[in-house]
């Protein structure tokens, strides 16, 4: 397979990383976590590995499927489900053809299935809870920058790790098409999120560097005072 950007892993995890650059990954004692950037928007891919069992789940099939496959063919060959965050295009480019080549199954919460480039193979809605070996993944349903849209929460190493897509960045919540829609997205990532767990709760959003939810509570008054 001929590729512009030879996949680089590197083990000093920082949560940060660049289009064509290296993959980050993070070793935790039940799990691995593979943090790749892809395509002009600077897609945020994850693989989250089983280490008992090799098992593994995609999140965000979002673009560059051949640095996806090499990833998966060399870091992950045991590719178990393919969840997609949300509907917006850009995190899913790759899907079809991903899906096509792994024979995955793909999942995605029913109302933002419709826009998908393939049907999923599961819907899944809040409270779900998606087991991939040993590592079981609960489905939190964020609305607001989509209706669908979803996050993931799963312990590891004694330390909840949230995959929020769209939903939750460092500095506020994920852009919004009006002001009932950030309402409602400011309610749940309160509520759903911020409310149930600690401060050490790392937060994997769907475009650029990773965060806590300790480093971003004191700045809710703020989010929802400015609306955005």
């Amino acid at each position: 397979m001929c590729m512009a950007h030879p996949i680089t892993i590197v083990d000093e995890y920082t949560g940060t990383v660049e289009g064509g650059g290296p993959v980050h990954r993070r070793l935790l004692p039940e799990a691995r976590i593979l943090k790749m950037s892809v395509g002009p928007m600077d897609n945020n891919v994850y693989v989250v590995t089983c280490e008992r069992t090799g098992k593994s789940l995609l999140i965000d099939a979002a673009n560059e499927a051949p640095r996806i496959l090499e990833l998966l063919s060399s870091q992950a060959p045991q590719l178990e489900l393919i969840l997609t965050t949300h509907q917006h295009a850009d995190h899913w480019q790759a899907l079809e053809a991903v899906a096509a080549e792994t024979q995955a199954p793909t999942v995605a919460h029913p109302l933002d299935a419709e826009p998908l480039p393939v049907a999923p193979d599961r819907l899944v809605d809040h409270g779900d809870v998606i087991q991939v070996g040993d590592l079981a993944f609960e489905v939190i349903h964020l609305r607001g920058h989509t209706p669908g849209s979803v996050a993931l929460a799963t312990s590891l190493g004694g330390v909840t790790h949230l995959f929020t897509g769209d939903s939750l960045f460092p500095g506020g919540v994920g852009k919004t098409s009006s002001p009932e829609a950030f309402r409602r997205l400011f309610h749940d990532v309160s509520e759903r999120l911020f409310d149930r767990f600690d401060d050490s709760a790392t937060v994997y959003p769907g475009h650029g560097a990773d965060t806590t939810l300790g480093a971003e509570r004191a700045q809710l008054p703020q989010w929802r005072d400015r609306g955005w």
